[in-house]
């Protein structure tokens, strides 16, 4: 469902930019000076103004910029779950007149697209790959303020905290692993303040959706893989049979009902699962988990299920270097 504009945008269609951006600016300079300002900032503004300033961020100048070198930025790049989806987000920047970011879930910057006059003039700003662009790196930015409102942020000109960045907006969007709900990172467009249009927040937000059901196709490509790799284990399977993968997430299910997903097996230790009372997990050939297949371990575990039935109790666990 995507988010109403009026629920973030920092701009009113038909507003006058110009002149917005000289109100924002007394406002900021007014409240940052603790006199009163010709009108509040927006909530949302107020909240993270207040945090920075308790975080004893200067107002008066860039702080300081602190990037990682590339070899860890690429580090990050791989291990991050948007790796899958990064290009195609940032082709979303090209020929375009903004610049496109994706952040770890920390804030860093690990990738960066648009043209390369703005890359420079971001470059100047340190808003790079390997920069941490949290609250508490450069003060109120739409991705570290979407970061800590855990929510889409648009800012425009003086409601970024720092003066240097006046001359931008930003529009930031959370990204979340479909399958557990976990933050993946942001989203963010930016780009010259005058040039803000009520439609780069629907287009961030749609980027980000997608890039979202795109997660959730690799997830089930995954599960597939996994069920062809196992296909062996369920054709000559005697009695019930759980394929699942490392998180719990079930590719196939015969003589047991359960849900799509399950609580993750761990090497070693005991699960419980609907059909039998518990199974010990041990290692296997592919990637993945296994359920009782009716034929006895070296070391055979057994009791009897609600069903009154006589299952053996092992399992087969996720090789090293599984895919996530």
């Amino acid at each position: 469902m995507l988010t109403k504009m009026g629920d973030y945008s920092a701009v009113r269609p038909g507003t006058d930019l110009s002149s917005h951006a000289r109100d924002l600016l007394r406002v900021h300079d007014a409240v940052l000076a603790g006199d009163r300002p010709p009108h509040r900032p927006r909530p949302l503004v107020e909240r993270s103004w207040s945090r920075v300033l308790g975080l004893g961020l200067d107002p008066g100048h860039a702080n300081t910029r602190d990037p990682l070198p590339a070899g860890d930025v690429e580090r990050l790049r791989r291990a991050s779950g948007l790796a899958p989806v990064a290009a195609d987000l940032l082709r979303i920047a090209e020929d375009a007149a903004f610049l496109m970011v994706i952040t770890g879930p920390d804030g860093t910057i690990l990738w960066r697209a648009g043209p390369v006059a703005l890359r420079r003039r971001a470059d100047v700003l340190g808003f790079g790959e390997g920069a941490s662009w949290t609250e508490a790196a450069v003060g109120t930015n739409a991705i570290g303020t979407a970061l800590v409102e855990a929510a889409p942020v648009q800012l425009f000109s003086a409601e970024h905290f720092e003066p240097a960045q006046h001359a931008w907006y930003c529009c930031a969007h959370p990204v979340h692993d479909p399958r557990t709900g976990d933050l993946l990172g942001i989203v963010d467009v930016s780009g010259p303040a005058l040039t803000l249009h009520p439609a780069i927040g629907v287009l961030v937000e749609t980027g980000v959706r997608l890039a979202e059901v795109q997660l959730w196709r690799h997830h089930a490509d995954r599960l597939e893989r996994l069920r062809r790799s196992a296909a062996h284990v369920a054709g000559t399977a005697r009695g019930p049979l759980l394929i699942v993968d490392d998180h719990g997430w079930v590719a196939h299910a015969s003589g047991v009902a359960v849900r799509d997903r399950i609580g993750a097996p761990r090497e070693g230790a005991p699960s419980a699962y609907p059909a039998w009372d518990s199974v010990l997990p041990n290692a296997c050939r592919k990637a993945g988990w296994c359920g009782p297949r009716g034929r006895t371990p070296r070391s055979p575990r057994r009791s009897i299920s609600p069903g009154r039935r006589r299952f053996s109790r092992y399992a087969a666990g996720a090789t090293r270097g599984a895919p996530r």
